[in-house]
């Protein structure tokens, strides 16, 4: 995207920002009827984002979740043009948030009254007998991937789960990713789940939440990149607030994103910024994107034009 385009794009997306503070724009996901929200192909992808709503009684929340946990207490569509508009981000993936469990309908409503703005990643229960059904019927309404938790614990039972097993061959079957939110001691069991399900697409979180301690340990990093054996592999780099550091400029990562760049190439990796949690307590979604875009100086502009949009495009938007 050349510096004109970025400024051109940028003073629309004020513009734009500008008249949802207002008010201008209709409120999405409620009881109104929102207005519609251009997007321009040529504007960056956010890969993660969650939303959720303040209104409990048309989205209530999943068993054993309660309001106070729900911090902030509402990030919805609009609030979060407010924060990616200004920065060229016109497209986005949502991550079905966890207070709603397996209820995926607000994010499908999102992706309803915003056609083309939003894809979907949505969660469901492997071990509902009709599973695949409820894959297949989800893929209909736009969604591209599903969320699985990954821990050392619950991997190592995956290659005998009927349920997960069958959710990884739909995914072979109709293109749907697995986006595991894993952790670094995970890996080596993804990497087993990869060997059994080769075609099955993968994505893996947040650079596989290496580096959450404060201290990105090489041998994390290592099995990491050991997936890129793997060509539906696909990794976040992502939420950069809970990595390294966790503070603005996150240049200590660049070390880290390089080796993947390296390893994946960056037609396999994806920023995302893993809103609203990016956006609280001092970091700014400025400085997310802002450490692929401006500050990691090994990044060629064809390389930042893959992380930023076109790999995402490939995986969840066709």
């Amino acid at each position: 995207m050349t510096s004109d385009r970025h400024t051109s794009n940028r003073r629309e997306f004020l513009k734009l920002s500008g008249a949802l503070a207002a008010g201008s724009i209709g409120v999405s996901c409620s009881k109104s009827k929102p207005s519609k929200v251009e997007f321009d192909p040529a504007g960056w992808i956010d890969a993660h984002v969650h939303i959720w709503s303040p209104d409990l009684d048309q989205w209530p929340l999943g068993k054993g979740f309660i309001a106070e946990r729900m911090k902030p207490p509402s990030f919805t569509p609009e609030e979060l043009f407010a924060e990616c508009r200004p920065e060229g981000v016109s497209r986005i993936v949502l991550i079905q948030m966890s207070f709603y469990r397996f209820d995926n309908r607000y994010m499908l409503r999102a992706m309803r009254d915003y056609p083309g703005v939003f894809a979907g990643v949505a969660v469901v229960d492997a071990e509902d007998p009709e599973v695949e059904k409820t894959m297949r019927d989800l893929k209909g309404q736009g969604v591209r991937g599903f969320r699985i938790r990954a821990t050392a614990e619950t991997v190592a039972e995956w290659p005998s789960n009927d349920g997960m097993k069958r959710m990884w061959r739909v995914g072979a079957e109709e293109g749907l990713s697995m986006c595991c939110l894993a952790d670094a001691d995970s890996l080596p069991g993804i990497h087993q789940m990869c060997e059994l399900f080769p075609q099955t697409p993968v994505v893996i979180d947040h650079c596989g939440r290496i580096g959450t301690s404060g201290t990105i340990e090489p041998a994390d990093v290592d099995h990491l990149c050991a997936l890129a054996t793997f060509p539906t592999v696909q990794v976040k780099t992502s939420a950069f607030y809970a990595l390294g550091k966790k503070e603005a400029p996150h240049t200590d990562l660049g070390p880290m994103i390089r080796r993947l760049r390296d390893a994946f190439g960056a037609e396999r990796l994806m920023w995302a910024s893993d809103c609203p949690y990016q956006v609280q307590n001092g970091h700014t979604y400025h400085d997310s994107i802002a450490l692929i875009r401006d500050r990691l100086d090994f990044l060629s502009e064809e390389e930042k034009n893959w992380i930023l949009r076109d790999t995402a495009e490939r995986v969840f938007f066709t």
